[in-house]
Parts: structure tokens; C-alpha cells; sequence
């Protein structure tokens, strides 16, 4: 087990290194054990895609930790991680940001109950994992205006993620989804919905050394800063 542990320290620090992506050694030890955490708990409960398993530094941990390179400095106190599976991104955004609060939330009580065993055996304090639905009036009730960031990783349309984070941010807050393909119809239907809302937006193009050098994998990350 120590051995895949640094199998995966080795790959995800040489991604670190060939992007200038240059967290702590301690914050990769900790992204690597969650990894091995993460493909021990495969087997069992269906986190990841089985096929993934063998990318899971490059596919999963890494693309999770890169995209925090591309967040607001000092603007971002508490987040929110909709459909967190298996705790992409809020783990590595919880282990890479200590000084952030998290919620990563969940329709499926396996998938959490995963993610509460990984937070307990990281020794995460700064994040709790919720199992239910965002839009649930329980949900509402406790975290409505709580947020000043709001994530997810591929989970719905844009515009269906806009209707979820609203009632959620603060007054302030930045969106930012990961997402693949051609995202053109997708972002233009939500603008077109809330452009009342929206301040600023970002769509970044998430090439990387040395697998994705010119974005052939057609990975996005879409940020964007909102106002009440």
C-alpha cells in the first residue's frame, strides 16, 4: 500500500512540477494518500469509473488540485462542493486550502459515507460531507447566503447549476464549474437566463504538461463571479 502511495506521490508531483503548480510536500503526501484511499474504496463503492482507476492522479487528484491555481486570491472564505462523488473537487481544494470551510454534498449516502471515512482518515478539519440535495428545503434552510464559492465538477447543465448555487452564495460569490466538450450552447442558455447576475466570466482552456499540452482532452474550467 505504501508503495502505490508513492507511486502516486511521484506522478502527481512531476505534474505539479511540469505546470509550475508548486504545492507543499505535505499537501501531496496528503492528496497521494487520498488517492490510495480513494482506489481501495473503488473497489467496494462505485467512486470513480473502474476503467479511470489507473489515471486516477492525472484524471482526478491533479485536475481537482490545478484548478484552485485559477480561484481568486483572499476572496474565498467558505465553499460549497455540488455532487461530490467521491470528494471531487472539495478534498483537494480542503487539503491545498486549509483556511477555507467546506460542505460537500451528495444525493448518494454511499458516495458520502466514503467521503466522511476519507475526511476522518485525513484528519480534515476545515470540511463536512452532507448527504442530500441542494435544492431540498432542509438544505436551504441551513445553508441559504452561506457561500462565497461554489463548485462542480461536471455534475449538471450550467444553467441548472446557476438555480442551485443562488439561493446558496453570499451576496459576493465565484462559481466555477469543471467541465468537457464544446461548452458554447451550454453557457450561452445560462447566460441568457442570468445575466443579471453575473459580473465577470472566465472560461479557461485546462492544457497541461505533459498529456493534455494542447487541450486535446478538451477540458474547461468556467469561473465566474456573481452578484446578488
Amino acid at each position: 500500500m505504501v508503495d502505490v502511495q508513492e507511486k502516486y506521490f511521484k506522478e502527481l508531483q512531476a505534474f505539479c512540477w511540469e505546470n509550475s503548480f508548486n504545492p507543499d510536500r505535505m499537501k501531496i503526501e496528503r492528496l497521494s494518500y487520498f488517492a490510495d484511499l480513494i482506489a481501495e474504496k473503488n473497489s467496494k463503492v462505485n467512486l470513480i469509473s473502474r476503467k479511470d482507476v489507473n489515471s486516477i492522479i492525472e484524471n482526478h487528484i491533479f485536475i481537482s488540485s490545478y484548478m484552485t491555481k485559477f480561484l481568486p486570491e483572499n476572496k474565498i472564505t467558505d465553499f460549497l462542493d455540488i455532487g461530490t462523488g467521491g470528494g471531487f473537487p472539495g478534498i483537494p481544494l480542503a487539503i491545498l486550502h486549509p483556511e477555507m470551510k467546506g460542505v460537500l454534498v451528495d444525493s448518494t449516502a454511499k458516495k458520502i459515507n466514503a467521503v466522511k471515512e476519507f475526511i476522518d482518515k485525513l484528519k480534515l478539519g476545515n470540511v463536512t460531507a452532507v448527504n442530500d440535495r441542494v435544492e431540498s428545503p432542509e438544505f436551504l434552510s441551513q445553508y441559504s447566503d452561506s457561500f462565497d464559492l461554489i463548485v462542480s465538477r461536471a455534475t449538471v447543465p450550467l444553467i441548472i447549476l446557476f438555480r442551485y448555487a443562488l439561493p446558496l452564495m453570499k451576496e459576493k460569490a465565484f462559481l466555477v464549474a469543471l467541465k468537457g466538450g464544446d461548452l458554447n450552447n451550454e453557457y450561452q442558455k445560462a447566460e441568457l437566463k442570468y445575466k443579471a447576475y453575473i459580473k465577470k466570466s472566465t472560461i479557461f482552456e485546462l492544457s497541461y504538461k505533459p498529456s493534455n499540452v494542447r487541450n486535446k482532452k478538451g477540458k474547461k474550467l468556467v469561473l465566474l463571479e456573481l452578484q446578488k
